[in-house]
């Protein structure tokens, strides 16, 4: 793997900010594709997940919102197992007898994409012109806060990847298992589908 941590933090807030001045597409090659991916799909999530909450739409348009959040959640995570086996391809063999980390690398990576969204859009509150300037300077003590989590997690994951890479440390790929959206395994589906 040739991204480092902060390569990543960086490709997320770039992409971030452009998507939002052109419409979205994830493109790079190997494991900065799977990073693009993910984040791509967490950014369709972000914007979807308003669309859901709003009053004026009517029941159809919260309808499709929600089937999309299902969707993009999916592909979020196969994208995180991906970016998780490919490292581990990457570091082969892995460590055995190092302790084992419960968060992968790929949920790391994950959590950044969303901090990326969340620095973002509590960026543009801190600047809104019909807010109040005390919700601005609310949120911006919220940003500031958000710069901190993200700056913490791009060093606990470069951390973990040099152990990773040293041998200190290890992780397994985890699958999510998503049950509600596969028709074989939510009751809701098998139980009431079209006979």
């Amino acid at each position: 793997m040739t991204f480092s941590a902060t390569d990543i933090a960086a490709l997320q807030t770039t992409l971030t900010a452009r998507w939002h001045e052109v419409p979205p597409t994830a493109g790079g090659e190997g494991f900065a594709a799977l990073v693009q991916q993910n984040h791509l799909r967490n950014f369709q999530l972000w914007h979807e997940e308003d669309i859901a909450r709003r009053n004026d739409l009517g029941f159809e348009a919260v309808y499709r919102a929600k089937r999309n959040i299902d969707r993009f959640n999916q592909e979020r995570n196969n994208f995180i197992e991906a970016m998780d086996q490919a490292i581990v391809t990457a570091h082969q063999p892995l460590p055995t007898n190092a302790p084992r980390n419960s968060e992968t690398p790929g949920m790391m990576i994950d959590r950044l994409s969303i901090l990326a969204l969340k620095e973002f859009h509590m960026h543009e509150e801190t600047v809104r012109p019909d807010a109040p300037a005390q919700h601005r300077a609310t949120c911006g003590e919220k940003l500031a806060r958000i710069r901190v989590q993200r700056g913490d997690l791009v060093t606990c994951l470069a951390e973990f990847l040099a152990d990773l890479r040293a041998g200190r440390r290890t992780f397994s790929v985890y699958f999510q298992f998503k049950m509600y959206n596969d028709p074989a395994l939510n009751p809701q589906l098998y139980r009431h589908a079209a006979k």
